[in-house]
């Protein structure tokens, strides 16, 4: 699909659904990563709740990766599937530091190589 038909239909949408967003309350796109990470199997209101501590603690991916897993886990506990979301959002803030100079990715292609991103949350 062409460049501009992809804008034409993204302005039809955006016609027909012009109140259309994202649950999840983010501020940046690291904030929308972690949150969309955090949101398998919970609610956008649970992850919310998490977020608006979690987003005073860690602004960038270094203070994941620097903090202890165990600390991350509690600061997530209440997400449910606390372990391995802790390990994908400090795997995932790994790989943005190293391979994406700390920043999100903007392709489908790239957004999947990080743990815990899928088509379908990318």
């Amino acid at each position: 699909m062409s460049g501009k038909k992809a804008g034409e239909i993204l302005r039809l949408l955006e016609g027909e659904y012009p109140s259309a967003g994202i649950a999840l309350e983010h501020k940046n796109p690291f904030q929308l990563l972690i949150a969309t990470i955090l949101s398998a199997q919970s609610t956008d209101v649970q992850i919310n709740k998490i977020t608006k501590k979690l987003f005073k603690k860690y602004k960038v991916p270094i203070d994941f990766v620097k903090t202890p897993i165990s600390e991350i886990e509690r600061d997530i506990r209440s997400s449910g599937f606390y372990r391995n979301k802790a390990k994908n959002i400090q795997n995932s803030c790994r790989i943005l530091i190293e391979d994406f100079n700390a920043q999100v990715p903007r392709t489908m292609e790239e957004l999947i190589t990080l743990p815990g991103v899928a088509r379908k949350t990318a």
